[in-house]
C-alpha cells in the first residue's frame, strides 16, 4: 500500500472513534451570541486545544475582546504551509420545541433514504466539519509520524456572532499566520455525490434608505393629492432599480463585474440546474435575475440587488387613511468580481436623492460591506485540489460561486496575501441553523478522506 492508502485505511478503521470525539465536542453548548453560554465556548477551546495537543500540535487559547481562539502549529519548516480556519460556536437552538431530540445530545439517525447522519446543533455548521480535517491529520500522525505540510489552525469561537473581533486578531498576529494558502470548510458540496469548491464569494453593500415628507402623518382626505407621500416616492425609486429584463441600473453599477470563463460555464451547464430543480420548491418557477442569464450564474457570478423590507404608513388591523410623514427601505446588494463597495453605495446614494422631490428629505443609514473573493481559475493549489476530491467521490468536482459572504476569507486576503480553497461536505438538506440540525455521517466520512488526498497532492 502507498502511504496515502495506509492514512486512507487509517480514517476508516478509526471512523468509531472519530465520531466519539466529534459526539464529546457537540456535546458543550458553545453558543457565542449568549453570554449565558461563555463558559462553554471556553470550555469547547478547551476541548480542541487538548484535541489538537494529542496530534503533536503547538496549540493555545488566545484572548480576544469576545470567546478565545484557538491557534495551533504544526510545522517543520521549508514545506508547503497551509492555514486551516474553522469554528466551534454555533448558533442557539431556539425553538427547542421544534428539535426531535436535545440539540446537545448527539445520536445517529436513519433517514427515511437509508442515509445515516449525526444529529446535533454544530453537526454541520461547524464542529463536525472542522473534526474532518482535524480526522485527516490525526491519520496522518498515525501512519508516517508527522503532517504531510506544515498546518497552522486558527479555530475561532464567535463566528455566528459576526467574527466582530477576528480581523483585528488576523492583523495583530499576521506574522504567525504566515502560510502559502488558507483552507476552509465551511460550505458544501453541489449535491450528495459532487464535492465542490467554492471559489467565489459574493461581497455585500447594505444600505438602508428614510425618506421624509410632510412634518407628521396627514389625513389623506384632506392632502391627498396635495402633498408628497412618501411611500410613493420611496416605491418609484426601488421600482427603478431594475430595468425590464432585470438589469440593475445603478450608474456604474457593474464597473469591474468579470465575465465568468467558457470552460466554467459549460461544467455548469452539465450540472442541469433547472428553475423546476431550485424554485419549485419554494412554490417559485420564473426567474427573477438577468434574462440572458442562465439561472446558476444569477445566484453565483452576478450581481444582485434586492430589498429586504420596507416599513411606511398604517400597517395595523383595520383602515387608518394617512398619508405617511416618512418610509424606509433596507436595501442590500450582493457584488461579484472588482465591484467596489464604496463606489457602489456612493452611486446608490446619488441615484436616490435624484428621484427625491424638492419639498422631501432622504436620511442613508449605512451598514458594513465587504468585497466579492474570486479565486484564479488557473490556481495551483485549486487544481490539485479538484483532481483529489474528485478521485475520492468517484465523480468530477466542481468550481462553484457562493452567494453569500464570509468576511474573514476577504481579511486573509487583504491582510495576509492569502487565496482561499473551501472546501466543505455540507449538504443543503442538513438544516444548518434551524431546528434537528444534521451532517450526513458519509461528509464527515468522505470529507476526512478528502482532506487526507487534499494535503498530500499540496504537499508535493
Amino acid at each position: 500500500m502507498s502511504q496515502l492508502d495506509q492514512v486512507l485505511a487509517r480514517i476508516d478503521a478509526d471512523l468509531d472513534s472519530s465520531l466519539e470525539r466529534l459526539f464529546t465536542w457537540l456535546r458543550i453548548p458553545s453558543i457565542s451570541t449568549d453570554p449565558a453560554y461563555a463558559q462553554d465556548c471556553r470550555k469547547a477551546a478547551e476541548w480542541l486545544k487538548s484535541d489538537l495537543a494529542e496530534l503533536g500540535v503547538s496549540a493555545s487559547l488566545r484572548e480576544t475582546g469576545g470567546h478565545p481562539v484557538v491557534l495551533g502549529h504544526a510545522t517543520a519548516g521549508e514545506r508547503p504551509h497551509v492555514l486551516f480556519y474553522g469554528h466551534y460556536d454555533v448558533q442557539p437552538v431556539d425553538p427547542l420545541d421544534l428539535w426531535e431530540t436535545p440539540p446537545f445530545e448527539p445520536r445517529m439517525v436513519t433517514l427515511p433514504d437509508g442515509r445515516r447522519v449525526i444529529s446535533a446543533r454544530g453537526a454541520c455548521d461547524d464542529k463536525g466539519q472542522v473534526m474532518t480535517f482535524v480526522e485527516a491529520c490525526r491519520a496522518f500522525k498515525a501512519v508516517t509520524g508527522r503532517l504531510p505540510v506544515d498546518v497552522t489552525f486558527l479555530i475561532e469561537g464567535a463566528e455566528e456572532d459576526g467574527s466582530k473581533f477576528l480581523p483585528e486578531f488576523v492583523e495583530t498576529n499576521k506574522d504567525e499566520l504566515k502560510a502559502d494558502v488558507a483552507l476552509v470548510c465551511d460550505t458544501g458540496m453541489w449535491d450528495q455525490q459532487t464535492p465542490s469548491i467554492t471559489s467565489a464569494l459574493r461581497g455585500l453593500v447594505y444600505e438602508e434608505v428614510i425618506v421624509r415628507c410632510a412634518d407628521r402623518d396627514l389625513h389623506s382626505g384632506l392632502f391627498g393629492g396635495g402633498a408628497q407621500n412618501p411611500v410613493r416616492v420611496l416605491a418609484r425609486i426601488i421600482a427603478d432599480l431594475h430595468d425590464e429584463n432585470g438589469r440593475i441600473m445603478v450608474p456604474g453599477f457593474y464597473d469591474g463585474v468579470p465575465e465568468t470563463p467558457e470552460a466554467v460555464l459549460e461544467q455548469w451547464r452539465s450540472l442541469g440546474l433547472t428553475p423546476e430543480s431550485f424554485l419549485g420548491p419554494i412554490g417559485l418557477r420564473e426567474p427573477a435575475g438577468e434574462k440572458d442569464r442562465m439561472l446558476i450564474e444569477q445566484i453565483q457570478s452576478r450581481p444582485t440587488c434586492d430589498v429586504n423590507g420596507i416599513i411606511g404608513g398604517y400597517t395595523g388591523v383595520g383602515a387608518k387613511t394617512v398619508i405617511a410623514a416618512e418610509a424606509s427601505a433596507k436595501i442590500s446588494f450582493r457584488l461579484v468580481g472588482d465591484q467596489d463597495p464604496e463606489r457602489i453605495s456612493e452611486s446608490f446614494k446619488a441615484f436616490v436623492r435624484a428621484r427625491i422631490p424638492a419639498d422631501c428629505s432622504v436620511e442613508f443609514v449605512k451598514h458594513k460591506g465587504s468585497r466579492a473573493i474570486q479565486l484564479p481559475y488557473d490556481m495551483p493549489s485549486l487544481a490539485k485540489a479538484k483532481a483529489a476530491l474528485s478521485k475520492e467521490w468517484g465523480r468530477e468536482a466542481v468550481t462553484i460561486g457562493s452567494g453569500g459572504s464570509i468576511p474573514i476569507v476577504g481579511d486573509f486576503k487583504r491582510t495576509l496575501g492569502l487565496d482561499t480553497l473551501l472546501v466543505g461536505f455540507g449538504l443543503d438538506d442538513d438544516r444548518v441553523h434551524s431546528p434537528n440540525e444534521k451532517y450526513d455521517l458519509t461528509s464527515f466520512h468522505k470529507g476526512a478522506r478528502s482532506w487526507a488526498r487534499i494535503l498530500a497532492v499540496l504537499a508535493e
